[in-house]
């Protein structure tokens, strides 16, 4: 749980059952629900002793991993782990809609507008919406971290994936990690996220897979990340050193279907490797340290320490490290949702306006999104009820709550947390540590 000083100063995470020991007391007020933080009224930041706690991410196309970890002696024990879901798709799929009704408006010769002409520029750095989003996203939520916790340094995964080097087929000067217990690591990474973790041949995953030349060397083929592939080890003995053209000719289908996705380009990794240096450009404004780690790093501290693959783990695991003792057993998953839309309509499937929405988003002092707790004096949902709600004019609102919607007036309802553009839901962590 994060802790502030009575000035609002922030200071070292503390057990929950710490937190639960001085809200009963009356010694601590909460400040905020999701993550939770309660604020000290009889302590101060001088009067406290602050060692200071670290942030790790691992930044993704569709999840980002952040860890908050105390640092001791090259020993990093997690204390908060979070998955933020990114909704860039959503982004770009709107965008897309957007452009459809746009186009097709303008195609029915229904008023008249002035030609404009394709001479517009982009500013340097320029990245579209949906990828902006992973920043910003992330950045929030490093800049909301710093404000409830004593953050001395930033540790990050800043490419995942060597472009220059997976194009290149061979190692590369002045690149350490692809050299030593690293060698190799930064490959198979990538041909994993490529292959979808399966044999290219028979579709088989969860079984040990083999990298194979798709033209075996011995027939000229190269080590160039486009000859490579997935292979289970039964197809990769039945294969040998035959062309995947004389291997696969009995199945024409998978034969074109491995041909066409092993020259697929690095589109993805370099879009990956693009939001990654721009979040590391924000984060070095905020005046800590920045930490770089590739992503053949992070998965070779994983291996050492023995746990499985996933968000919150591997941004523990980021940069150089010597050990890792404890990790939180609950992950916080953030789901960006949006703080809503300035469209004050809703369109038909033409594109054109057939609904009209409230000009306030404030109804009785909630807005939807607002975490809120229902206190239902009587009826078939009385009791207390806690949940996301969505208002309407007349006052009776709806709140969504797990065992489903929960319809009443506003005058039942307590705020919690203001609505902030997520969604907050928790889950366990596959891999348990006592801390």
């Amino acid at each position: 749980m994060f802790v502030l000083a009575s000035d609002g100063t922030p200071l070292d995470p503390c057990h929950p059952a710490r937190a639960r020991k001085l809200l009963a007391s009356g010694r601590a007020v909460v400040v905020r629900h999701t993550p939770f933080a309660i604020r000290l009224k009889d302590r101060t930041a001088g009067q406290s002793e602050t060692q200071g706690v670290e942030v790790a991410l691992d930044p993704g196309s569709k999840h980002t991993g952040i860890s908050v970890f105390r640092a001791h002696d090259g020993t990093r024990h997690g204390r908060y782990s979070i998955q933020i879901d990114h909704r860039g798709g959503k982004i770009r799929d709107k965008l897309t809609a957007r452009a459809s009704y746009r186009r097709s408006r303008r195609s029915r010769n229904l008023r008249y507008r002035a030609p404009r002409f394709a001479n517009r520029r982009r500013p340097d750095g320029w990245l579209a919406p949906s990828l902006r989003h992973r920043v910003d996203a992330t950045m929030s939520w490093v800049q909301r971290l710093c404000r409830l916790a004593p953050v001395r340094a930033i540790h990050m995964e800043v490419v995942r994936f060597d472009t220059h080097a997976l194009a290149a087929g061979k190692p590369l000067e002045g690149v350490e990690y692809q050299h030593g217990t690293l060698h190799g690591y930064e490959v198979r990474e990538y041909l994993l996220a490529k292959w979808g973790r399966a044999c290219a041949y028979c579709a088989a995953s969860g079984i040990p897979l083999n990298i194979d030349h798709i033209q075996p060397r011995s027939r000229g083929g190269s080590d160039r990340i486009s000859n490579l592939c997935l292979a289970c080890v039964p197809c990769n003995q039945a294969k040998n050193s035959m062309p995947v053209t004389e291997f696969l000719a009995g199945r024409p289908e998978v034969l074109s279907r491995v041909l066409a996705h092993a020259k697929a380009p690095l589109r993805d990794a370099a879009g990956d490797n693009a939001t990654r240096w721009a979040l590391y450009a924000a984060l070095t404004t905020t005046g800590l340290p920045v930490r770089c780690g590739s992503g053949g790093r992070t998965k070779w501290n994983r291996h050492r320490t023995g746990v499985p693959k996933s968000h919150a783990l591997d941004a523990l695991h980021v940069g150089d490290l010597g050990y890792v003792a404890s990790w939180p057993s609950q992950i916080t998953v953030i789901a960006a949702t949006g703080r809503g839309a300035y469209c004050r309509t809703r369109s038909d499937a033409f594109g054109f306006p057939r609904l009209r929405l409230p000009r306030t988003k404030q109804i009785h002092g909630y807005q939807t999104g607002d975490l809120v707790r229902a206190l239902v004096p009587k009826g078939k949902h009385a009791g207390s009820h806690t949940g996301r709600v969505a208002v309407r004019i007349s006052g009776s609102h709806t709140v969504q709550t797990p065992t489903g919607p929960v319809k009443t007036s506003h005058k039942h309802l307590r705020l919690l947390q203001r609505a902030d553009g997520y969604a907050y839901t928790t889950k366990k962590e596959e891999h348990q540590c006592t801390p």
